[in-house]
């Protein structure tokens, strides 16, 4: 089983953002990484002068490095910049919006968890343009994701496995509402929350966190106890993506448990000590609501058997 990371969600400083990555190099036990700005434009000329250090290192240390693109292209200059992309990338691009695919069929790429892929007959379409590897929809069901994987056995399936789950992504900026700004004049205000803005019901329940436009979990996605089942199903890596935490801890808890050197149990454990106050769930996974999380006696009859978070709130 590999080990992907996902691309940096949050709107980190550059130079956090370039070091971040540096140390993923040095350090991580990750196979692929992906890198780019995928969520604002505005934030993309902050991290373009790292870039080429950062794919340079990422390289040079045998990780694989894939370009991903917007989750939204709308704006003229986002299209260009989306259109140089595909054009003059020498490296695999993730494709994360549909604007970004014709010019990619026929050569190689990878596909993100942003295009809605739910059949073998969607993942069909996209392996014969090209697409050698899936990252699928963090809300499939462990059914869905089998049947995939088993009418593409040639495809490298990735799974959302580690992360907020990203939900929906949005033409207006909330952080820039929040503060009483415009969209054209944030300010980058979405800077101050490097881990995302938690959003709470009027009786103080989590229930969702904001990334500038975009809308993902309060909770984190943690399917280190489904390792096995996955792996039987068909699924060939496993996409972590970058929290404010010891990222370069997780992989390495997540590589000793897909490696048989520590139970799911162990490392679920240290996972919430290096990711403290954060709810982890597994629910899109086993069927039911993607804010719980189904414990491993349960798995075998899914709805009756899962339990609730502390604080119960809904995606």
């Amino acid at each position: 089983m590999q080990l992907s990371l996902g691309p940096v969600l949050y709107n980190w400083a550059p130079e956090r953002w370039r070091d971040f990555y540096f140390r993923i190099a040095d350090e991580a036990p990750v196979d692929t990484v992906v890198i780019g700005e995928i969520v604002c434009s505005k934030r993309s000329p902050f991290i373009a002068p790292h870039l080429p250090a950062v794919v340079e290192r990422l390289r040079a240390a045998g990780k694989q490095v894939l370009l991903g693109s917007l989750i939204l292209t709308s704006l003229p200059r986002e299209r260009r910049q989306m259109a140089e992309l595909v054009n003059t990338a020498e490296l695999l691009v993730e494709v994360n919006d549909l604007t970004c695919l014709k010019p990619l069929v026929g050569r190689s790429h990878a596909i993100g968890p942003f295009i809605n892929i739910y059949n073998e007959a969607s993942a069909a379409f996209h392996a014969q343009r090209g697409a050698t590897r899936l990252c699928l929809p963090p809300e499939l069901p462990m059914s869905s994701i089998a049947a995939i994987a088993a009418a593409l056995p040639s495809v490298l399936i990735d799974i959302f496995a580690f992360g907020r789950v990203p939900l929906a992504i949005s033409a207006r900026c909330y952080h820039a509402r929040l503060h009483k700004l415009t969209k054209d004049n944030c300010q980058f205000v979405c800077e101050r929350d490097p881990d995302g803005l938690m959003l709470k019901t009027l009786d103080g329940a989590d229930f969702l966190t904001v990334n500038g436009v975009q809308t993902l979990s309060s909770t984190c996605a943690n399917l280190l106890g489904d390792a096995d089942a996955l792996r039987e199903a068909g699924v060939g890596s496993f996409r972590l993506s970058p929290q404010d935490c010891d990222m370069v801890g997780v992989i390495s808890i997540f590589r000793a448990v897909l490696d048989g050197r520590e139970d799911a149990e162990s490392g679920t454990r240290r996972l919430a000590q290096l990711y403290p106050d954060v709810h982890f769930s597994n629910g899109f996974l086993h069927g039911v609501a993607g804010f719980l999380s189904v414990a491993p006696d349960a798995r075998t009859n899914q709805r009756p058997g899962f339990r609730e978070p502390i604080k119960p709130h809904m995606l």
